[in-house]
């Protein structure tokens, strides 16, 4: 089994730049070459530094999908972004610009359009799937999946929200800002998940992500076995994004995630840590909403962070 593991997997650590410290610039990338034809699925995760959810997903997938009958082929990029992922922040230090934004990238900006560039050259480039894990940061949770150009794939990871975007993404990995090809213009089937984070205990979330990931691959044709038939879901339009106004304690109110919230409805409050007084008391945006970021206990937020996200249900579809 060693030998024939050995065969089919290979690791690939791509130098795209040296920095000034000497150190060479590296993507790795996993890639499992599987017995028979079939499409070539790219798994990637930590394209924020502080969103390491997704790379557990892959580290506690990655035994499984070692042991398993793949067609076609898998590249696996378990952190896209490893110099925010290594000091746990959002955007990468050396430029303090979101990686996320900055596809297709470029070799002539800087460092993170460096970054996107190789990232586009050795991985979106050469991918037919793209299954982009995301998650709430270290503070806020959250829990739902886009539905870009292949709905089916979304639906088989089994969220029970669902969120399709009216607008373009432009500088995300699915839509660059440039006419060098990115993932949307060559077709490329995206999943994008958002799943887990917060100052919560993660296995729920990872096993869930690890369970949503093999069924993607059994819908896609990639792994063996029927995948299993989605939840009912609810597909919303529109998402309104709630930021405090007051920095201090945000002591949250607010349902669970994947359940409804009315109009004016109290989402938290903020509270000063010093003197206890209560400084906002911040409302639910929307008349008819469905949580989908939340902070799952008491956090130390500035003014202008991730608070909540609620889903408009005066934009969703009809559920199935």
């Amino acid at each position: 089994m060693k030998e024939k593991q050995m065969k089919r997997h290979k690791i690939h650590r791509r130098k795209f730049t040296t920095m000034a410290d000497g150190t060479d610039a590296v993507l790795t990338i996993h890639e499992l070459q599987g017995a028979g034809s079939g499409p070539t699925v790219g798994i990637s995760a930590s394209i924020h530094g502080n969103e390491n959810v997704g790379s557990q997903i892959v580290r506690a997938i990655w035994p499984q999908l070692l042991e398993a009958e793949i067609s076609g082929r898998l590249l696996v990029m378990p952190v896209a972004n490893p110099r925010a992922f290594a000091v746990n922040r959002r955007f990468t230090p050396i430029d303090e610009l979101n990686l996320n934004r900055q596809f297709p990238g470029s070799d002539s900006g800087c460092f993170s359009d460096h970054l996107a560039a190789a990232i586009t050259r050795e991985f979106l480039e050469k991918i037919d799937i793209h299954i982009d894990l995301h998650a709430g940061t270290d503070r806020p949770t959250v829990d739902y999946v886009y539905i870009m150009n292949n709905e089916r794939l979304s639906r088989a990871f089994g969220s029970r929200v669902l969120y399709r975007p009216r607008q373009g993404l432009g500088g995300t990995s699915y839509q660059g800002t440039t006419k060098t090809v990115t993932v949307d213009q060559r077709g490329i089937s995206s999943i994008v998940v958002e799943l887990g984070g917060g100052i919560v205990a993660q296995e729920p979330y990872v096993s869930r992500g690890c369970d949503g990931v093999i069924n993607i691959l059994r819908a896609a044709g990639s792994l063996a076995g029927e995948p299993a038939p989605p939840p009912p879901q609810i597909v919303v339009g529109g998402i309104e994004i709630v930021r405090p106004k007051q920095g201090g304690w945000l002591e949250t109110e607010a349902p669970p995630l994947g359940e409804e919230i009315g109009d004016g409805a109290v989402l938290g409050r903020v509270v000063s840590p010093y003197t206890f007084e209560e400084l906002e008391v911040i409302q639910s945006p929307v008349k008819r909403g469905i949580m989908i970021l939340s902070h799952l206990n008491r956090n130390l937020v500035e003014p202008g962070d991730y608070g909540y996200m609620v889903g408009d249900m005066e934009t969703a579809e009809e559920s199935r």
